[in-house]
């Protein structure tokens, strides 16, 4: 991805902005566990690029994007764009990953920038974004001097979250997305000492480099407030479940998570048998999560279905869980049930076919 502090040092095209995922999941002692297939899956490289190294409770504001194409990359992050150009394949070869029809065309301004300029090219809706935010985005990203595309979040398929004000974007995504609005298509054109300044970031970023992104916003995502997080699971006590099961203790009225798209949920862990809370994600940035086969089944299998702004509970067998041994660590025992009582605030990317 290419807005991070490390844009464009070595963008793979199978890179995903799970980059993002793998920084917020390694501030909780839980989630290398939970989203431990779900990384395999996406088989993300911590070496690629994001626009944003980082990535609300407020359903009015989260808007499904199931329908705006999604990416598998990484976003402007601080590996974006080093290597996005992979060449012409030879006989015999993988051919290139297909592009997407409804990636924009970016202008390039007539003259390079001095200062951070900020385009609204179409309006958006909700509350503006502010700093501890999430947003949610699309973009395409060229130089400036002569338009020359180093990466692109609408070839993989997959938007790409940004956590705005924690540093894990340069400097001109972090202060340009601030304000931006649900639905909008802004365009930031960026002076070299808010991108990468005099470190050039592979063969497409040079020296000093004026950097231009076309960006659209998909959803503004608002962090979550602890005060509001579940403290029962609202489904009774479960032992010896068969079966992975859900109950929806508070219905959305967004979009439906489609399966295959990936969730930004708020969650917390219960122990299945007494209800004991095992974990919780309240206190930080909301938390994607895939619905793709090969990720965590209790997941998988328990949130598609689900609408935007609601509270699910699921309850999971030890199978779908962490395994028949539980988890000691978060003090799941052997053999015990595992209920996540899920708070859908997102949804996005393409479903499953």
């Amino acid at each position: 991805m290419v807005p991070s502090s490390e844009l464009g040092e070595t963008l793979d095209v199978d890179v995903g902005w799970w980059d993002f995922a793998s920084s917020v999941v390694t501030m909780r002692r839980t989630l290398p566990l939970l989203l431990t297939a779900t990384l395999l899956f996406a088989a993300c490289s911590s070496d690629g690029g994001n626009a944003s190294d980082n990535s609300s409770n407020d359903t009015t504001d989260t808007e499904n994007i199931a329908d705006a194409p999604s990416d598998t990359g990484d976003g402007p992050s601080d590996t974006v764009g080093e290597s996005t150009d992979i060449g012409t394949p030879e006989e015999g070869s993988v051919a290139p990953p297909p592009t997407n029809p409804d990636k924009p065309e970016v202008e390039i301004p007539s003259e390079i920038p001095t200062e951070l300029v900020v385009t609204v090219l179409e309006e958006g809706t909700g509350s503006e974004a502010a700093a501890g935010d999430t947003v949610i985005v699309d973009y395409v990203g060229v130089r400036t001097r002569d338009g020359v595309e180093f990466d692109n979040s609408y070839d993989r398929f997959e938007p790409f979250p940004v956590v705005l004000g924690e540093g894990g974007v340069i400097p001109g995504w972090d202060q340009g997305l601030v304000g931006a609005l649900s639905g909008a298509r802004i365009q930031l054109d960026i002076p070299s000492d808010l991108a990468y300044g005099a470190e050039a970031r592979g063969e497409l970023i040079g020296a000093n480099e004026a950097l231009t992104f076309l960006i659209d916003v998909r959803a503004v995502v608002q962090p979550p407030d602890p005060a509001d997080a579940p403290t029962e699971p609202g489904v009774p006590p479960s032992e010896g479940a068969t079966d992975t099961t859900f109950t929806d203790v508070v219905d959305g009225e967004g979009a439906e998570l489609q399966a295959g798209q990936t969730a930004l949920v708020n969650y917390v862990l219960f122990r299945g048998d007494n209800q004991v809370v095992l974990e919780s994600s309240w206190e930080s940035a909301p938390v994607p999560v895939p619905t793709a086969e090969g990720g965590f089944p209790g997941f998988v299998k328990g949130l598609p279905g689900m609408k935007i702004g609601g509270r699910r509970a699921i309850i999971v067998t030890p199978a779908d869980a962490f395994g028949p041994d539980g988890n000691p660590q978060l003090g799941l025992p052997a053999g015990t049930d595992l209920i996540i009582v899920v708070d859908l605030l997102g949804a996005y990317g393409q479903p499953a076919t």
